[in-house]
């Protein structure tokens, strides 16, 4: 255990308080743990020089520790800042530039404030994720005023720490932790996964590479949890602004792809795994669904980085001890042969009375820093003797459903509010509701 009795994972509490300061555009106290900082959005019509006439606007930052915010008295900065209040506001600055469409805010500038009053800790990150949460709610004032009227809000920023300290790996390091840590690193991060400022030193010592996985894999863990805190803060106030989450789909199928972007609507956007990049075979030896969608789930996230669902699904005839199950789509011999894995199949059922049957999906989430789940989703029905209906595709036509259709006779729309799929996605979307 830490010194904080914390799980070495495990971020320090979080909680973000909106509209702090009432006269500001936008403002809130963030608190990690026992860091404290408030952070303000002021807007200003114009821009820098160097920017006027183009239309586009500007974010800038400014950050200064209250004298009261160590043990010992801070001295206010003077007309020169200190270097390190100077280095931390230029982050912050750069930082939340990312999370701006600079054409649709206009020629206005928005400065972000933040004023440490407790320092316990990752104060440029608890700035950071605090900034995020007041820019937004000063764009959302803007847009009610009429001022603007496109959503210029383009990405969700949040920023985390992580070290090694006495050769552990953990998340979220408070003073005591990061005075003695070994080494340190800085997590600046978009909703999509994506590193906008990476900082990692080695103080102590030098960390390895395997040290370096474990940090990343922490610090996406926190990342993802502070923008949920955010999202929960800027309820009613600005969160309908953000954009979705991304989810990796370890699939090609872009048919599959976008009946589970209809299905997670409003939780979180499903990318193709090729679209961040992975296009790798990935070798399905399992026995189980739920091994064969494991072993997908997992080799796309550690090959990303990002969360990522994968499924395996098939029929499973009772009469035949549950094939042709993770075999279905190859029953036959070659894979996606439709006609001559249905003539197998009813060759081999030939006689035989007890026609139960179920189509299976297991739907596999991988989590960085977090152990994979699984979600089984099953449509129960009977195998025909022979097809009945023309849509859908596999095995649809010779399972009959309990409403009297064939998946084959459905509409898509008929057979996905009661496929296995379905089923199984119901079950990740309540799991992805509390993650996001």
């Amino acid at each position: 255990m830490r010194f904080d009795q914390r799980q070495n994972f495990e971020p320090r509490p979080c909680t973000i308080q909106t509209g702090f300061v009432e006269t500001a555009a936008g403002s809130c106290l963030i608190s990690t743990g026992k860091t404290r900082v408030i952070c303000t959005a002021s807007v200003e019509e114009g821009v820098p020089p160097f920017l006027r006439g183009q239309n586009r606007g500007w974010v800038t930052a400014e950050y200064a520790m209250l004298p009261a915010s160590t043990s010992q008295r801070k001295k206010r900065d003077g007309i020169k800042k200190d270097g390190r209040s100077v280095e931390i506001q230029r982050l912050i600055g750069r930082s939340l530039r990312q999370a701006v469409d600079f054409e649709k805010l206009g020629e206005r500038t928005i400065t972000l404030d933040c004023d440490v009053l407790t320092a316990d800790g990752g104060t440029r990150t608890a700035s950071i994720t605090g900034a995020y949460v007041a820019l937004v709610m000063a764009v959302n004032k803007l847009m009610k005023d009429g001022l603007i009227t496109e959503n210029p809000i383009i990405s969700q920023v949040a920023a985390i720490s992580a070290g090694i300290v006495e050769d552990e790996a953990l998340l979220d390091l408070c003073y005591i932790e990061d005075s003695n840590a070994q080494a340190d690193m800085n997590f600046v991060m978009n909703h999509r996964g994506e590193f906008i400022e990476l900082q990692g030193t080695g103080e102590g010592r030098a960390f390895t590479n395997a040290e370096l996985n474990k940090l990343l894999s922490a610090g996406r863990k926190g990342v993802r949890n502070l923008m949920k805190a955010q999202r929960e803060a800027l309820c009613g106030c600005g969160d309908h602004l953000l954009p979705l989450p991304q989810l990796v789909v370890a699939t090609g199928n872009q048919h599959k792809l976008k009946e589970l972007t209809d299905l997670l609507s409003g939780v979180c956007l499903p990318v193709s795994m090729k679209s961040v990049g992975f296009d790798e075979d990935i070798m399905e030896n399992g026995s189980t669904f739920e091994e064969n969608a494991i072993i997908k789930a997992e080799a796309v996230m550690r090959a990303t980085g990002l969360p990522a669902i994968a499924d395996d699904s098939g029929l499973s005839v009772d009469a035949l001890g549950g094939a042709p199950g993770i075999y279905s789509a190859r029953y036959a011999g070659d894979h996606g042969n439709d006609e001559e894995n249905n003539q197998l199949l009813l060759k081999n059922m030939e006689g035989v009375e007890d026609r139960t049957c179920r189509f299976v999906c297991a739907m596999a989430l991988a989590l960085p820093g977090e152990k994979t789940q699984v979600f089984r989703g099953e449509a129960v029905g009977q195998l025909l003797h022979e097809y009945a209906g023309s849509s859908g595709f596999g095995y649809d036509p010779l399972f009959l459903y309990e409403t009297g259709e064939t998946f084959a006779q459905m509409t898509e729309q008929q057979k996905n509010a009661v496929s296995h799929r379905f089923r199984a996605v119901q079950l990740l979307r309540t799991e992805l509701e509390k993650i996001f």
